[in-house]
This record gives C-alpha cells, structure tokens and sequence, in this order.
C-alpha cells in the first residue's frame, strides 16, 4: 500500500510541477485566448447588442457620504450609449459609430467606453488589437491596446480564467485619468459571462472617485433601435 501511495505521490508532484511551470510560461497571447475562452468564445466575440441597467453607491474623498445613481450602457458593434442619472448633474454620453456627443454643455467626454475594459476583449484577434505582456512579471494577466492607443491592464482569476480586475488609462480635458476595477460576481448569459457586481476607482489627481456597481438586468443580443445612438 505504501509502494502504491508513494507512486501516486509522485505522479501528483509531476503533474503539478508541468502545470505550474506551463502557466509561468505561458504567453501573453496564450493567457488571453484562455481567458477569452472563458467569458464565451466565440459567443463573446459573436455578442451583437449588450444592454446593462443598474445602480450604484458613488463616494468621493471630497466627500462624507455614498450618492445613489442609476446607470445604463448600451453596445451595438462600435456603437454605444451611456446614461449616469445622479440628483446633481445627468449624463449621456453616445457614439453612433462617427460622432460622440455629450450632454454635459462645457464639451466634457468619457473616453470611448468601447475601448476600456471587457469590450476590448472581445476583439481579441482583430487587425490593430494588440496583446502583450504586462511590464510586472509576478501579476498574472495581460494587455490589450486598441489602434487608438488605449489600454487595459487584465488580471485573471487561476481558477477560472475569468478576468477578476484591471487597470486602465486616460486623458480626458488634458488631464491624466486612472480607473481600476475589482469584479466581485459574474453573471452567466447563455454561456457569456459578464460583470453583475464591481467596483470601480477613478483617480482624477486631486480626487479620487469609488463608485460600486450593481447590475440589475443585462440583456444579450435583443433588438436595439438605431435612434437610441443619438443624443435626446
């Protein structure tokens, strides 16, 4: 019995140094079609539409208490819609493919909301969509930068492969914008796994914003109007 034991023993050490020592080699694009896999495939890469309603505790370190806000995105291809109603200042914020319009009156714009984030992997393998490693070796994950030139730092969950965060940045009027994003629950869409409850964290240099989200309905591949990619 001792021989038998001793046996599968080594057998598990094997197996376990050839699996720690394939994930430590791994490639850049390697890890990311892992993890592309994983949201969906090629249903992730097929999503036509996605629709994601919710709200949010919003604070600020100007500020002493949470604001509760209501949120909406809406993604048809390139196109896209963003709606934050808050009891302050509302904002819409499109892009109909040419043109981003904002409802904010002193020209004030999100960057691309298509180009941050999970919407940048699921254009894994397009033309001018380019993955390499991340600059620290110990994090395990990824990047991704559009022909544009914006980027997103993706680190993975070992487990599942499921993205569990990342880091991006930014200029919005001329000043430099950091966000990072902790995704604590997922929610699985016919075999497409999408954020239902993250935290999200803009540092604008002199302050910084948390807002934490909460996903109530998330829609995939439902008929979208094309007049909902023009500010009204």
């Amino acid at each position: 019995m001792r021989k038998y034991m001793k046996k599968v023993i080594t057998v598990l050490f094997v197996l376990l140094f050839a699996v720690t020592g394939f994930s430590r080699e791994m490639s850049a694009d390697d890890l990311a079609e892992a993890v592309f896999a994983a949201h969906g495939g090629t249903k992730f890469r097929e999503m036509k539409t996605l629709v994601v309603r919710g709200n949010a505790d919003v604070t600020a370190s100007v500020m002493n208490q949470a604001i509760p806000v209501t949120f909406v995105t809406i993604f048809s291809g390139d196109r896209y819609r963003l709606e934050i109603d808050n009891p302050f200042q509302p904002l819409k914020q499109v892009f109909d493919g040419e043109r981003t319009e904002s409802s904010v009156k002193n020209g004030f714009t999100f960057p691309p909301i298509n180009r941050l984030g999970l919407p940048l992997l699921q254009r894994l393998g397009e033309e001018g969509f380019v993955v390499s490693a991340l600059s620290d070796k110990k994090k395990n994950g990824f990047r991704i930068t559009s022909p544009e030139g914006y980027f997103t730092d993706f680190y993975i969950n070992s487990k599942t492969n499921l993205i569990k965060g990342y880091d991006a940045s930014y200029v919005v009027n001329n000043q430099n914008v950091t966000t990072t994003v902790e995704i604590g629950k997922y929610e699985d869409k016919d075999g497409i796994f999408l954020p239902k409850k993250y935290d999200q964290r803009f540092d604008l240099g002199q302050m910084t914003v948390y807002a934490a989200f909460n996903a109530k309905e998330i829609l995939v591949n439902t008929e979208i109007d094309d007049a909902i990619f023009k500010l009204n």
